[in-house]
């Protein structure tokens, strides 16, 4: 199972909404200027991820709670994210190719499996959300940010 840390921002009506932070290693690497990961780094998102997750206790705001995934639905995941176009490309590309007998035909199917796998699997992976498999679970949950005090006799 992989983990992760969580803030709550809200809890609503059992429905809790969290905020987790991305974590790269780009800071702490010496190969910034010439790896591809840190430049894809700097275009994407900033820091943070927002996600809703159901939970039958209350939480406050600022509450941290581990959440969790297992492996097993995130290889799948990547998987279908990645070959479902690749091996659309691939099939339409080779049909194309057969009947038309152009090269022009083969890059138009080509173009065509690709974008009609990434569709397909865009279908696919809404239909995969809402199985309980591919969504996160609650690991713990932390003591809320005023639960604690301490004081000290002076």
């Amino acid at each position: 199972m992989m983990r992760e840390w969580a803030t709550v921002v809200s809890w609503n009506n059992g429905i809790a909404t969290l905020h987790s932070e991305i974590k790269t290693s780009c800071s702490s690497c010496s190969a910034r200027k010439g790896c591809g990961s840190h430049m894809l780094d700097k275009l994407g998102p900033k820091n943070a991820h927002v996600m809703k997750v159901a939970s039958a206790e209350p939480l406050a705001a600022g509450q941290r709670i581990e959440l969790g995934i297992a492996e097993k639905s995130l290889l799948s995941s990547a998987l279908l994210v990645y070959m479902t176009p690749l091996v659309g490309l691939f099939i339409v590309a080779g049909l194309f190719q057969a009947l038309f007998h152009t090269d022009i035909a083969a890059v138009s199917g080509a173009l065509l499996g690709g974008v009609g796998g990434f569709i397909l699997a865009k279908g696919i992976s809404t239909y995969l959300g809402k199985s309980a498999s591919f969504q996160p679970v609650i690991l713990s949950v932390a003591l809320p940010p005023d639960a604690l005090r301490v004081e000290t006799d002076r």
